[in-house]
């Protein structure tokens, strides 16, 4: 559960970063199309999506780990339920030969 919410979270500020750049090259090509100081602003905004780029591999990179981790915590759980089943099939097996 605290898994899906973080793996959910991280997911949310990965689309969050995705519409900022989205937003910045827009007000780019606004300005181009301006003609108002466009070397700059463009200069700008390939800083400003490179500097992005590599946050969003490495959020990328963490939402594959995430998903990693989910799964075997869902294998953890699936055995833990395995054992505890067993588990109670045992104490039923030592009532009967106790009786």
């Amino acid at each position: 559960s605290s898994a899906k919410n973080l793996f959910s979270d991280s997911k949310r500020r990965l689309a969050e970063r995705v519409a900022v750049n989205v937003n910045n090259a827009s007000s780019v090509a606004r300005q181009i199309v301006r003609g108002s100081k466009s070397n700059e602003i463009l200069m700008q905004a390939a800083k400003n999506f490179a500097y992005h780029e590599s946050t969003v591999d490495n959020s990328i990179q963490n939402l594959r780990k995430m998903d990693i981790i989910f799964q075997h915590l869902n294998y953890q759980y699936e055995a833990i339920q395995q054992a505890a089943e067993k588990l109670e099939y045992v104490e039923e097996q030592v009532g009967a030969m106790e009786r």
